[in-house]
């Protein structure tokens, strides 16, 4: 059986297909010692490196964990550049990796895994897969300026889709977004001058967030197979 290198290292848990397409860019991946180029099959008895550590074979069990983040902890896998990782926090006794990101700022519900291929299920905005966020601002807020939010703000040169909002008090709201880009809610705020004193997500698609800060469950089986489904 002979399997596109990019899909091997993302169904042994070595991380995603985009980032297994950059490695290969990078020329940090070889098969049997040689470095390889996109779109090489594996053979069965091939040996696969990254950075000269060779990938396990055998099929792995998949792993799938929701964790309620800190604020402080920064989404990378990067454990040598970033001391405050999301990887060491969680200490996980095999290989995951984060589902997106959450900035350092923020808090809440992110996925972690160690299945590439349902990554880019989750992450690509053309699926308009929802992500639920509660926030807290500087000053008090008013619902017409939650109807602009809705409506769409000019952020990064582009026109954010539009979303729903529901008023919690003078505070606080929701916001259901169905993108995801760079500090997209701070710098929707700062475009009415409000200032984020606290960004916490709930929700990512069906999966709410229902454990302590700082730790971590397993995901049910029908939150797996939703996921598998979409």
């Amino acid at each position: 059986m002979e399997i596109r290198i990019n899909k091997f290292l993302s169904q042994y848990g070595f991380c995603s297909r985009r980032k297994a397409d950059k490695l290969i860019d990078d020329g940090r991946v070889t098969v049997n010692n040689t470095t390889i180029q996109h779109g090489y099959k594996v053979k069965e008895n091939d040996t696969v490196k990254v950075d000269g550590e060779k990938i396990k074979s055998g099929l792995k069990k998949n792993i799938y964990l929701a964790f309620n983040k800190p604020k402080g902890i920064v989404c990378t896998t990067d454990t040598e550049k970033e001391e405050n990782n999301i990887i060491d926090f969680i200490n996980f006794k095999k290989r995951i990796f984060p589902i997106g990101r959450l900035d350092k700022l923020s808090e809440g519900l992110i996925l972690l895994t160690n299945d590439g291929d349902i990554v880019n299920k989750i992450l690509r905005s053309r699926y308009n897969h929802e992500k639920e966020y509660l926030v807290t601002v500087d000053k008090k807020i008013t619902k017409s300026i939650l109807k602009k939010l809705e409506n769409g703000v000019k952020i990064l040169n582009t026109i954010t889709k539009k979303c729903t909002t529901t008023y919690i008090n003078e505070f606080q709201f929701k916001i259901i977004l169905k993108q995801g880009l760079n500090r997209q809610i701070r710098r929707m705020c700062e475009h009415f001058e409000y200032r984020v004193k606290k960004l916490e997500r709930i929700r990512i698609i069906n999966i709410n967030l229902d454990i302590p800060r700082g730790k971590w469950r397993y995901l049910n089986v029908d939150e797996i197979k939703h996921l598998k489904n979409l």
